[in-house]
């Protein structure tokens, strides 16, 4: 059995083990290594993607996609990591593999993603998802490591890896306007329909497939819940986090708005 495995499975056992985990590290990032290098090397350039057509965008070549963007904040209500938020209102440029790479790494490494891991690893405290983490400190440690592992892998593979290999844009592109419902419904649908690299839209296969391949790997790490039913559960939250994530990236400058507008009245 290859030590890679050996040590994914001495990882899984009952009590948190630090010593084991970091092990278990390296030797991911030896596999995955030359699998991310490999990426950059075919995708990386530093050139963009083929332009938007004129039909579909009115898109100006020679403009940085960033110009002609609003700048919005790092974090949505202070909490959600919002990298990837673009204006759905101006014309469509669209990003570099690179950039979409950096988009994976400022949502998977910025410090609120602690705070949606211990809300999962809670979740699963509070209904002993996976027995054999048991409960109490070590319990909760093992669910929190695997919860962020979650959702870090989530982000590289939706919003990196898959976005460059099928030529989709993994932003989010907040409409801004309309009623209230229709505003939710729109943000929701994202995770089912994206906009491509050219301009147009298609179904999310970055979000839906690329989730699915995070899920199946991050069996390689949870013990005794290697089943259909448990893969559907993890499945069905990334996505239901991916949409809430929307919404709230949606209506957080609204809020914002209002609340400085109440601020100063006062």
């Amino acid at each position: 059995m290859p030590l890679w495995l050996l040590q994914i499975r001495s990882c899984v056992t009952p009590g948190f083990d630090p010593g084991g985990l970091s092990v278990l590290v390296r030797h991911l990032f030896w596999c995955c290594g030359p699998f991310v290098l490999s990426l950059f090397c075919s995708y990386g350039q530093a050139t963009a993607p083929p332009a938007a057509t004129p039909s579909s965008a009115g898109a100006v070549s020679g403009i940085d996609p960033a110009a002609s963007q609003k700048t919005f904040d790092k974090r949505a209500f202070g909490l959600v990591p919002n990298y990837k938020t673009a204006d759905a209102s101006v014309p469509y440029h669209p990003i570099t593999p690179k950039q979409k790479m950096t988009i994976a790494a400022q949502d998977s490494f910025d410090w609120t993603l602690s705070i949606v891991a211990a809300g999962y690893a809670g979740l699963g405290q509070l209904t002993n998802q996976n027995p054999s983490f048991g409960q109490g400190l070590a319990g909760y440690g093992n669910r929190f490591v695997r919860g962020y592992a979650d959702q870090i892998l989530g982000n590289v593979v939706v919003e990196g890896a898959m976005p460059i290999l099928s030529r989709e844009d993994p932003r989010y592109f907040r409409r801004g306007q309309g009623t209230f419902w229709s505003r939710v419904g729109y943000a929701t649908s994202r995770i089912i329909v994206t906009r491509t690299d050219r301009g147009g839209t298609e179904f999310n296969y970055s979000e839906v497939f690329g989730n699915s391949i995070a899920v199946g790997i991050s069996d390689e790490y949870y013990p005794g819940n290697r089943n259909l039913s448990a893969n559907v559960q993890k499945f069905t939250f990334q996505l239901a986090t991916d949409a809430v994530s929307n919404v709230l990236k949606e209506f957080w400058p609204d809020v914002k708005h209002k609340l400085f507008s109440t601020s100063r009245k006062n």
